[in-house]
Parts: structure tokens; sequence; C-alpha cells
């Protein structure tokens, strides 16, 4: 059976956006990603290791394709980072995408980020990173999308750009009716490992800290960054340098490896290689698999019908001196 289309996974993490796209029929013909944890755990469920840095792999090594996919790093944008934005060597490495898209040139390309790169430096960061991509040149479109609409009990919020060299109609999808939820992720607090229970102290204080809030089982207990502690019917977002703490099922233990692995739309058979700090970092950087997914059907949908739009000029987020 040939492929619908082929794509390379770039800062490829753990491959959630390789599963995405290849249950939709897609073929994989490269990955790259420097982080070695994350290396070893693709290896284990792909049969092939990534290569390593970007910055270091020449064009002429990189295989043609037609979709670009990459979640590049975000801790430049993200709301618990520095937000030094394009100018840090995470930022930076939005180039790299630039360099081979202009010169591969793939049919399409897809990029995801956090939501804070929205507003990075009042919209500026956003719209060189749009402008830069129009004058390859490509037609770009972009939204905020929310795992919680795409059937996983996470509010997990991610800005999603895409991009074709011809100018198709396109539209981002609008969610799903149905969602797991926390009796579907969650495994029986009696069958876990006391290794993921909070110590007595820290229960104590997560109680008192909620105290006079309405309790309900099963949930989660987020703790942000002022200290104040919010009960709720889903997982607030995964986080990849967080503390330990600041997910708490039940107000008693730890998330385990394989309920994060079900947060981010994982499959059951795919398997956790490295500890329990390496994968849990890995997990909070990787992607929610069905909201990728059904951007990839919305995409493979515009590339496939030949639709081509009168030409448009595209819309900027802020206008910005």
């Amino acid at each position: 059976m040939n492929a619908r289309f082929t794509f390379i996974d770039l800062f490829a993490g753990i491959g959630g956006c390789r599963i995405a796209f290849e249950r939709i029929g897609c073929k994989c013909v490269w990955s790259s990603d420097w982080d070695t944890d994350a290396q070893d755990v693709y290896e284990a469920n792909f049969g092939e290791r990534p290569a390593g840095d970007i910055t270091k792999i020449p064009n002429n090594q990189i295989p043609d394709h037609d979709i670009l996919v990459a979640g590049f790093p975000c801790p430049s944008f993200s709301i618990i980072g520095e937000r030094k934005g394009l100018s840090d060597n995470n930022g930076s490495l939005f180039f790299e995408i630039e360099r081979i898209l202009k010169d591969k040139k793939p049919s399409a390309f897809l990029l995801e980020n956090v939501r804070g790169l929205v507003n990075h430096d009042k919209g500026k960061t956003l719209n060189k990173i749009l402008t830069h991509l129009e004058n390859i040149p490509y037609y770009v479109h972009w939204k905020v999308l929310n795992a919680l609409d795409f059937g996983l009990p996470q509010k997990r919020e991610r800005i999603i750009i895409v991009g074709f060299r011809n100018n198709r109609k396109f539209e981002f999808p609008k969610g799903t009716e149905e969602r797991l939820t926390l009796k579907d992720i969650l495994e029986d607090d009696d069958k876990v490992s006391k290794e993921y229970w909070l110590s007595e102290k820290i229960k104590r204080q997560r109680a008192q800290a909620v105290e006079g809030k309405w309790v309900f089982y099963p949930s989660i207990w987020h703790e942000n960054k002022a200290g104040n502690i919010g009960i709720h019917s889903y997982a607030c977002a995964l986080r990849a340098n967080a503390s330990y703490d600041y997910l708490v099922v039940n107000g008693v233990r730890r998330l385990t490896i394989r309920e994060m692995f079900r947060l981010q739309g994982f499959p059951e058979e795919f398997k956790p290689i490295g500890s329990y700090t390496a994968l849990r970092k890995l997990m909070g950087n990787s992607v929610p698999i069905p909201m990728i997914q059904k951007v990839a059907e919305s995409m493979l949908q515009s590339m496939e019908n030949g639709e081509i739009t009168p030409l448009l000029k595209q819309v900027k987020l802020f206008e910005v001196s």
C-alpha cells in the first residue's frame, strides 16, 4: 500500500507527531532529535534512531519529503521559561526549519509550539515567524487548539501553524464531542506503587490548601505558580520542568508514567524506556496525538482535493512597528 504522503519528523521527541501522521497513512522518511533520552524511546518504538543536532546536519543529508512536521522547542516562549524568544539557542532553532523549507520545498508543513508564542514580545515574535514563512513562500494558517477539545482530559493549549506551497482552502478542525475522562485514564490508587505516593506531610498540606473547596473523585489537583490549588476533572498541561507535585491525583499521589502517556493519547503498547524523571520530562515536551491527527487529516484533505483559492494576503496577529 502506497503512502498518502511522506514526511520528516523534526524535534521528534518520542514520536507523538509521527504516530498522528502514520495513523492516517503517511510515511516517515527521516527524524531528528538531539536528546538521547528521547532517541532511546523513539528507537525502542519505531526501530530507528533519530539523527542528532539539526544545526549540524546539512541539507543534503535530509531526504526529500512532502510534509515537514516539527514541534520545535518551546522554553523560549513558555510562561514558565525565560521567554527570550528567537534570540536564544532554543528559539533560534526555528531558523533551522526555515533553512530546510527553503531547500527541500515540501508541499506543506505543520509546526507546534506553546500558546505563549502568540503573545511573546507583544506579538512581534509570531509576526516575525509568519513573515519568514510567507516569504519562502508558503500560505500560512495558525490557530491555538486545546487537547480538551480533541478527546483527551488534559487542558493543553498549543499554537499550530500550518503552511502550503499552493494557496489551498484549509480550515482547522473544530474538535470532537466525545472525550475520555479521568476514569478512563487513571489507575486505581490501591494498585499504584507506593513510590508515586506523597509523603504524609505533603498530603496534609494539600488537604489544608483545599479546605472548604468541593472535593470530588477522581480528580487532579493542580498547583499554579502562585501556590493556589485547584481541583479539576481533567489534568492541566503536563510540563517538563514543573515540580513533581504540581499535578496530584486525588490529593495523594503523582501521576504514573502510563497515566501521562494516556493523557497525551499514546497507545497502550507504546514502550516507556528510561527513568521516571526522564520520561516525565519527555511527556511534558510531547504532543496530544489526537489533536495533531485531526489537524493532519484536515491538511491531507486540502492537499488531495486540489482546490486552489484566490490569492489572499495572509492576516497577521498584530500590527506592530
